[in-house]
């Protein structure tokens, strides 16, 4: 099995840094489409339309994550098949990807349209920003299947070892939606209708140039018409992976919805601010999670050519590189919040609600990111139930009640209600530091000195 695309040799930093850059413009591209619709309506139209945007692109990202991270499922198992050169057991993984995805798809599209109201609803949207969110989410749910295409497509590259790729198909789509945003937002005046159009649009070429360059773009396995049927052993392994994950990352986006429900419930202007900085936090988080995928990705190829010792290296350091930023990042915004908060409102009382959730807030980029890269770890490892558990365990005692307590006991402050995100991450941090030392390395080390012991 030639595969141009293996993660198994080389310089580890190299090797990571190579795969995590282009997954990191992918995935900033990505994230742009839902910056670009805020920031264009934010320029043409008030806070009812912003509010509308904002609140409909945060449901759209949880179904997004969601559904990646299934996809990270066929990533893992296609990474462990080209590891172990194994190109028969790459192309059954393609083809009960695409089967099991399409029915996926079609699913949630009738849901998510015959819910829409109902979601909007239970969301606390401002009365004001109401049947806008309620147009923009029906539009983009009539998409999800580009969604669906999309990620799906992406993981196959990713677990093929090919994280360029994507990137190429989604920068297309970007593009597109950019261009559109200011065409039918700002020039023909559709609000939160034209930026929903804008991003499908885009996704559905995004999905047509992935469906071309994968037909065409040699990966190492060739997938037949017969690999295209229901294998159940193939379908259970991806979902043994992707289940916990798409679990835990939609849980995650359920707490950021319960802190949007607060926030919405405290009025307007704090709803805009809070709205605002997660789409900013969103778009910083883009560094640890292009290294989640690229750990996950370097460790089921490794894992399966069994070079564990080179998936443990990886892990540290993609800690190291991703810690680093965090406290970067959260130290600049300590002095000057002002600088991203301000691209997106013109409105004085927006800007200094979204200032002071900002300086609590983004400290979870830096203690996200331990949880980050071990979850990678863990996923690559086929253990992605870890990182399910120490997420549900901080959303529960954590997240969810320490911004509601805030909020009661700070009714005039976001600052209070933004640390509840850091603490929650400190403590998937020290869970996920349990289970690696208890649950994989000290094991290692023991069997280690068995083996010297035997020897001797």
């Amino acid at each position: 099995m030639n595969n141009k695309y293996n993660l198994t040799t080389g310089s580890v930093s190299k090797c990571l840094l190579q795969f995590a850059m282009p997954y990191l413009l992918a995935c900033f591209l990505q994230t742009f489409y839902g910056i670009a619709d805020l920031f264009v309506v934010g320029l043409y139209h008030g806070a009812s339309t912003t509010a509308a945007v904002s609140v409909g692109s945060q449901v759209i990202h949880m179904l997004t994550v969601i559904v990646a991270g299934f996809a990270m499922g066929t990533t893992v198992r296609l990474g462990r098949a080209v590891g172990a050169q194994e190109p028969h057991e790459a192309s059954r993984t393609v083809g009960t990807a695409t089967l099991m995805f399409l029915a996926l798809a079609a699913l949630l599209t009738m849901i998510l349209v015959s819910l829409t109201s109902g979601i909007v609803d239970v969301m606390m949207t401002p009365v004001e920003a109401r049947q806008e969110t309620i147009s923009y989410l029906r539009i983009c749910f009539l998409g999800v299947p580009f969604i669906v295409a999309y990620n799906v497509l992406s993981s196959i590259f990713r677990g093929a070892g090919d994280s360029r790729g994507p990137l190429g198909f989604v920068g297309i789509a970007c593009a597109i939606n950019v261009a559109l945003d200011f065409l039918l937002v700002g020039g023909f005046h559709l609000g939160a209708v034209g930026a929903a159009l804008a991003t499908v649009i885009g996704q559905a070429v995004s999905s047509a140039v992935a469906i071309v360059m994968l037909l065409k773009r040699d990966m190492g396995f060739v997938v037949a018409k017969s690999d295209f049927r229901w294998d159940r052993g193939v379908a259970r392994e991806m979902l043994w992976v992707g289940g916990p994950i798409a679990l835990q990352d939609g849980l995650i986006q359920v707490s950021f919805i319960v802190i949007t429900i607060i926030a919405n419930s405290r009025g307007l202007i704090l709803a805009t601010g809070v709205g605002i900085v997660e789409k900013i936090i969103g778009f910083l988080f883009l560094v640890p999670s292009a290294f989640l995928s690229a750990i996950s990705a370097i460790t089921a190829q490794n894992v399966g050519a069994g070079k564990p010792e080179r998936a443990n290296r990886t892990l540290w350091i993609g800690m190291a590189i991703t810690v680093s930023y965090g406290f970067i990042v959260a130290l600049f915004n300590q002095f000057s919040p002002g600088t991203l908060v301000g691209l997106f409102t013109r409105e004085q009382g927006v800007y200094l609600a979204g200032c002071e959730y900002m300086r609590s807030y983004v400290w979870d980029v830096m203690f996200a990111s331990i949880h980050f890269c071990f979850s990678g770890y863990f996923c690559g490892r086929q253990k992605s139930l870890v990182s399910f558990v120490h997420n549900i365990i901080s959303i529960i005692l954590i997240r969810i009640p320490g911004a509601y307590l805030a909020s009661v006991w700070f009714p005039h402050t976001l600052y209070p209600m933004g640390w509840a995100a850091p603490i929650g991450s400190i403590l998937s941090a020290i869970i996920c530091a349990g289970v690696y030392w208890y649950g994989i390395l000290r094991p290692n080390l023991s069997a280690m000195k068995t083996e010297r012991k035997t020897d001797e």
